[in-house]
């Protein structure tokens, strides 16, 4: 069987994408043939079996050339492809539907966010199935939703390489976003200053959109609250440098609200973290230890103090919890349950 990927980006190197391309490579190895159409093409080391074909951002490309493009390509490559999997970008499938429901092509969508609109249920009312991680995404209604594995790529955590953690540390990965809610954290943090609590924190990431001034307010925030001593930013980093922030550090921290299940929590357990979410899907996994509130800044600053004074002992059988949920959500066993349901 013959598939066509559509994403935004290939490209190992990118901060928030990076990771797809290890989906790829996997897939590939389950299907004859791949073509992929991707938004940007970047630095990847793919099969002989998977062809890339860029709509042309990295060339600087108008948005009406990049629709010129993508009717191009799926109308060149027809006969490469029987099905088409569209990871998270619905407007694809509003775009091209039509055209793959005449030529009889399988049509599956990867979208996990809580958020979505009536463009989102017209893409989902093309699709064959819909996936999603989260039973609280916006996708998870529909009859044709399958719940998925996160799909962790343990290997990434590079577990070979010595790494010493920064003592009393903690750490946010991910963009500097509003809905990823890193000021909950700042605030929470602050609050432990206020305390004379000791600890170091990282954030690393930027923000998704170029022209937002969503970031200057974190640093006013971090300003405001006397914590310049304690918070480093470090800016975007490639995805494939992101195990040494995780395993230098002790404590990881996802603030983002149900139903998008980031990855990020699987790979901060992976790579040695004690993890505290707002999830509810991973309280499902994993019980109310590494769960508070979401927007509560008070109850985060309680958990993370509750984790920063925790025992060599009390952290062994922490961290062993949470490993437990990493085996049922490796990218392997995700790639062959995409198989599964496409195939």
């Amino acid at each position: 069987m013959k598939l066509l990927i559509i994403t935004q980006i290939i490209d190992k190197t990118d901060s928030t994408l990076g990771f797809f391309q290890k989906w790829v490579i996997e897939l590939s190895k389950k299907f004859d043939h791949v073509e992929v159409i991707c938004l940007k093409e970047g630095v990847h080391d793919l099969s002989p079996n998977v062809m890339v074909s860029s709509l042309g951002k990295e060339k600087g490309e108008s948005r009406i050339k990049y629709i010129k493009n993508f009717y191009k390509y799926i109308w060149e490559k027809r006969d490469n492809y029987d099905a088409v999997f569209v990871h998270m970008n619905q407007e694809y499938i509003i775009l091209g539907g039509i055209f793959w429901k005449l030529l009889g092509k399988k049509i599956y969508m990867w979208r996990n966010h809580y958020d979505g609109s009536f463009l989102t249920d017209i893409a989902a009312w093309f699709c064959d199935k819909v996936f999603c991680t989260s039973k609280f995404s916006y996708t998870a209604k529909y009859k044709k939703t399958v719940i998925m594995p996160v799909g962790v790529d343990e290997d990434s955590a590079r577990l070979d390489e010595k790494i010493d953690r920064i003592p009393r540390s903690i750490i946010f990965l991910g963009r500097l976003d509003e809905s990823k809610r890193p000021d909950i954290l700042i605030e929470a943090l602050g609050k432990m200053h206020q305390k004379n609590i000791d600890f170091k924190a990282s954030f690393v990431g930027g923000n998704s959109k170029s022209d937002s001034t969503y970031t200057e307010g974190l640093y006013a925030q971090v300003e405001k609250l006397g914590l310049k001593e304690k918070i480093n930013f470090t800016g975007s980093v490639p995805n494939t440098e992101t195990f040494r922030y995780y395993r230098s550090h002790d404590i990881f921290v996802n603030c983002s609200k149900s139903g998008m299940f980031d990855k990020t929590i699987f790979k901060a357990i992976a790579c040695g973290c004690l993890v505290l979410a707002t999830s509810l899907d991973f309280q499902d996994l994993v019980g109310d230890d590494f769960i508070f509130e979401y927007n509560n800044s008070s109850a985060l600053s309680e958990k993370i103090e509750e984790f920063l004074n925790v025992s060599p002992d009390q952290k062994s059988i922490l961290l062993k919890k949470l490993n437990s949920c990493i085996k049922d959500n490796s990218l392997k066993v995700l790639v062959e349950r995409l198989e599964d349901e496409i195939k």
